[in-house]
């Protein structure tokens, strides 16, 4: 059977016993033990948990250049990554400096063509058209030998980033970057002119106190700190505006995958406010070509209708349509670009399928299926195989590693576990094989060598057998939160839960069982009856039940679905949610797991 969470400690029960015994609960497996933590967390606040920018190391001379540049009139280039962090960001500093009349062009470099970070021959047409300063955002910190040539070429540049660096930090003007090392050697003066030297190889302990913000999130740091940096921009952007700019940095922070913990809980929590108000034409018309109630977004629409579409622009086409339709002011135009999305996330669901097929058949036509499958076709477009072998690994339990052909002329692929392998072991144990790889446990990208990926299976193969498979034991089976009955689950029990929203990474959705319950009606749904829904209840002579669904049911869950009959009893494991798609908005679940009972 499932697993139950272990109950609360008697002292954390105390210190909470102002919440219901379920809030407390969920309170505590968040790391929410206090009261005084409690009411942070239930009720973020743009005017006290948001923590002061000039904390992050080089804040004060990296908002003193910008807001020199912007009043003086030099040219800026904002180098923003091509995903659902850096165009976001992108469109964030745009709207800032249109704001504040500076002068000013934005840069995305072609996914397929140029690829991820800057590059020489960007920063070069940076150069060419007068920039004396780059801001990046959601890039940057790795890229030394891109801004050793922005130096060379007399341009100065402030990088705006979250990712991990390398061993060597990038000599640039100002790096805010709370994951950003200490560099040692004898610091620079602090002269507070926007002329200041750049970094020359040293860095301070950084002293910023939330290590998790997503990249549009440290952009947008920059933004405020420019403004209270610079009292004579306030002539041109009003006190408060910069809060319109949320809509971006919480669709980034949702979208990116950041915990939504701390600071981003507020960015996410606001933003969210933001977007649901937001005049922003071209979010408007996604929403409305998505059939999604704008006034009533939440972070599963940004995560699973937004955040595809905005990819979408740089996977299939140009990063630029995606940018555009957030920053234009023509409702003709932003009309246009949000079909364009619409039709290019179709066909980037259409390709994905067409590459899902062909896996398939190479897979029958292989016979027995090893270990670990590995199979690649340099027609293959990399950016649509974290899709696929997300699909392929479900089916069939086991580490898929899908590779395709960029632009660059790099094979570049992307990995998925299917459970029990952590996938940068698994990678780091693949001896002369891989360029590059990252990931975490579940989900991973690398780049192969050209001679090693015709042995690219056999080596995954032989090192997967090394290395010792981790059991599936009670500790990594997902825990339920708390047993509830179908009657229980009603309109005041989730808003009970709602409190917690916004949900993501590290403030995941509650879980809960439902035992033994009648499964009055098993049904498909959707053009191939690819979706699942049962409707349950506690007793069979029970009126009513309540439905549950799954989409795309495949693995372990469809196996067990097609052996239940109606009239029969299961236990469900499932998140409880509202169905945006009914007009009355009924609460139903939203299926995880199923046993026969």
């Amino acid at each position: 059977m499932f697993p139950l969470h272990d109950p609360l400690h008697e002292t954390v029960r105390e210190e909470l016993s102002f919440y219901d015994d379920l809030t407390a609960a969920l309170l505590a497996r968040r790391g929410v033990l206090s009261r005084e933590e409690a009411e942070k967390f239930l009720n973020p606040s743009y005017d006290l948990h948001l923590h002061d920018p000039f904390l992050m190391v080089d804040m004060e001379k990296a908002a003193r250049r910008l807001s020199h540049a912007i009043l003086s009139g030099e040219r800026i280039g904002v180098w923003s990554d091509y995903d659902c962090d850096g165009i976001p960001g992108g469109v964030l500093m745009h709207d800032f400096l249109a704001k504040a009349g500076a002068n000013f062009e934005n840069y995305i470099p072609h996914r397929h063509e140029e690829g991820y970070g800057m590059n020489v021959a960007g920063i070069e047409k940076l150069a060419k058209s007068g920039v004396k300063l780059i801001v990046t955002v959601d890039s940057g910190i790795t890229d030394v030998e891109p801004i050793a040539r922005a130096n060379e070429l007399g341009m100065e540049v402030i990088v705006t980033d979250h990712h991990l660096p390398a061993e060597k930090l990038p000599d640039a003007f100002a790096i805010l970057n709370p994951n950003a090392r200490p560099v040692r050697g004898k610091m620079p003066e602090a002269s507070g002119s926007p002329s200041a030297s750049a970094s020359n190889g040293t860095r301070a302990e950084e002293t910023y106190p939330f290590k998790s913000l997503c990249g549009s999130g440290v952009a947008w740091k920059l933004v405020c700190a420019t403004l209270a940096a610079a009292p004579a921009l306030r002539e041109r952007v009003p006190e408060g505006w910069e809060k319109w700019l949320l809509d971006m940095v919480g669709l980034a922070t949702i979208a990116d995958m950041v915990p939504l913990t701390g600071e981003n809980r507020v960015l996410a929590a606001y933003g969210l406010l933001v977007m649901r108000k937001s005049p922003r034409i071209g979010l408007q018309k996604l929403c409305r070509g998505m059939r999604v109630d704008q006034r009533k977004l939440t972070e599963d629409d940004v995560g699973f209708m937004i955040a595809p579409r905005i990819n979408a622009a740089s996977r299939m086409g140009s990063a630029e349509d995606a940018f555009r339709l957030f920053t234009t002011d023509s409702e003709s135009e932003a009309d246009l670009l949000a079909k364009k999305l619409e039709k290019m996330n179709r066909t980037r669901k259409a390709e994905a399928g067409t590459i899902t097929r062909a896996v398939h058949a190479r897979l029958k036509e292989k016979g027995a299926v090893r270990s670990v499958i590995a199979l690649g076709d340099p027609e293959w477009r990399p950016a649509l195989l974290g899709l696929v072998a997300n699909t392929i690994a479900d089916e069939y339990e086991r580490p898929v590693f899908l590779w395709g052909r960029e632009g660059n002329m790099r094979l570049k692929g992307s990995v998925r576990s299917g459970g029990g392998v952590h996938i940068l072991e698994l990678m780091r144990a693949t001896e002369n094989t891989f360029t590059e790889f990252g990931g975490h446990r579940a989900a991973g990208g690398f780049t192969v060598e050209d001679t090693a990926v015709f042995f690219l299976e056999d080596r995954l193969v032989e090192a997967h057998g090394k290395m010792q498979k981790e059991e599936a034991d009670d500790d990594l089976l997902m825990r339920a939160d708390a047993v509830v009955a179908p009657e229980e689950i009603t309109d005041a029990f989730l808003t009970k839960i709602e409190r917690l929203a916004p949900f993501g990474m590290e403030n995941p959705k509650p879980v809960f069982l439902l035992r033994e319950v009648f499964v009055r009606r098993i049904s498909h749904f959707g053009k191939g009856e690819e979706h699942l829904k049962l409707n349950v209840c506690s007793r069979e002579e029970s009126e009513s039940g309540i439905d549950a669904v799954t989409f795309f049911a495949k693995g372990p869950l469809a196996r067990v679905a097609e052996t239940l009959a109606a009239n029969s009893r299961a236990h469900l494991l499932a998140h409880i949610e509202r169905d945006t798609f009914s007009r009355e908005n009924p609460v139903r679940l939203r299926l995880l797991d199923l046993r026969v009972a």
